[in-house]
């Protein structure tokens, strides 16, 4: 039988959005709400409704290039909380755990217009401060 484990928080460290960094299963996730995220997927994945679970999966959007002027530009890549395929709909899901600031994020959104022209939808997972 596979245990499940509770996350616990690591040490607070003042970050840009006020999230605080969890340990679960040896994983460092960026927020609460991306390990509670987590679990959920794990038992999902126990009970057979998705398989081939996949944490921070890369993308690469644009392949890195030297310019003109010899100037080297890296390659420009959107990176996933979550990946896996979803036996249900019988699709792979592309799953990134989004508050409202940081779904407003300039970056994220020029990414996820990136991952859209390529006919890539990315599945966002939203979580509200509560209290």
């Amino acid at each position: 039988m596979t245990r499940i484990m509770t996350h616990r928080t690591l040490k607070p460290s003042k970050s840009k959005y006020g999230n605080r960094k969890v340990k679960v299963d040896g994983y460092t996730f960026d927020s609460v709400a991306e390990s509670n995220r987590y679990l959920e997927l794990k038992y999902m994945l126990l009970s057979g409704a998705i398989k081939d679970l996949q944490l921070q999966k890369k993308f690469v959007l644009d392949d890195g290039f030297r310019d003109n002027d010899g100037k080297w530009h890296r390659e420009f890549t959107y990176v996933c909380d979550f990946y896996y395929y979803d036996n249900e709909k019988k699709d792979w899901i592309i799953e990134d755990v989004k508050s409202e600031a940081t779904a407003k994020d300039k970056v994220y959104r020029i990414k996820k217009r990136f991952m859209a022209k390529y006919g890539l939808t990315i599945t966002e997972i939203r979580y509200g401060r509560r209290g």
